[in-house]
């Protein structure tokens, strides 16, 4: 990876943990919105510009692809959390994302000879797929514990192995590790943080709302496309109008 694909891993991270809090209800919707739009927008213009000047080195444009899939999930996360669409479509993507992480796994395995970064793309496809169940399927009792999993994949998917990276230690072999100790380390790490499932899966019945919508405000629900209980009850109120007045 390049100094221009290691910066955009950097803000990977940010995004990643920004939305990561957002599922777990401690930022708004409405306010993680524009640095995914940065974000999408930066890991759109880097892969395009990694192709146009890689003079044709297939590995260089095979890496540089992989980036569209992030900054495309940006961009849309983005766009539904300020216009307030339904998350189907992203949900959807998702799935695509997380089906071609697992390719891109298998490719830094053997092709770029780097099981760490292949660690990296197996923790991403669970996490996309995790985003898949979440929007489209509409699995919410998996929200609070996708974002606790968006949180930890922003620092040790991203934010360390980017500053790894930018500081040439990564190469090198991360802490005087050697690339197959590093991928062991970065695999324990993922496989603990799944532990957290227990703790933070919510089962709710159908009446119940989502977490996000518990305070009233459409925060989150700006990403899935849901109806607060509070215009429910409007809705309910001019339905019965009718019925009172006839009384």
């Amino acid at each position: 990876m390049d100094d221009m694909g290691s910066v955009g891993l950097l803000y990977v991270g940010a995004v990643l943990i920004i939305n990561g809090l957002m599922l777990l209800g401690r930022v708004d919707a409405r306010a993680a919105a524009p640095l995914n739009l940065f974000v999408g927008g930066l890991q759109v213009l880097t892969p395009t510009y990694l192709i146009f000047t890689a003079g044709g080195d297939p590995n260089k444009i095979l890496f540089a692809s992989g980036l569209y899939l992030f900054g495309f999930t940006y961009l849309y996360v983005g766009c539904n959390l300020l216009g307030g669409l339904d998350g189907t479509g992203l949900g959807w993507f998702s799935a695509f994302v997380a089906a071609a992480a697992v390719v891109y796994a298998g490719l830094n395995f053997g092709r770029f000879d780097d099981p760490g970064f292949g660690v990296i793309w197996l923790y991403w496809a669970v996490l996309w797929l995790l985003f898949f169940l979440v929007l489209g399927l509409k699995r919410e009792e998996l929200t609070r514990f996708t974002g606790a999993i968006a949180i930890v994949a922003g620092v040790f998917s991203a934010a360390v192995p980017a500053f790894l990276l930018l500081t040439g230690v990564w190469e090198s072999g991360a802490w005087g590790l050697t690339k197959a100790t590093t991928a062991i380390v970065l695999a324990v790490i993922f496989v603990l943080s799944l532990a957290l499932y227990p703790r933070l899966r919510e089962p709710r019945t159908a009446a119940e709302p989502a977490p996000e919508l518990r305070e009233g405000e459409a925060r989150s629900t700006q990403m899935y496309g849901n109806v607060t209980a509070d215009e429910e009850q409007r809705a309910r109120r001019s339905t019965d109008a009718p019925a009172q007045r006839r009384r």
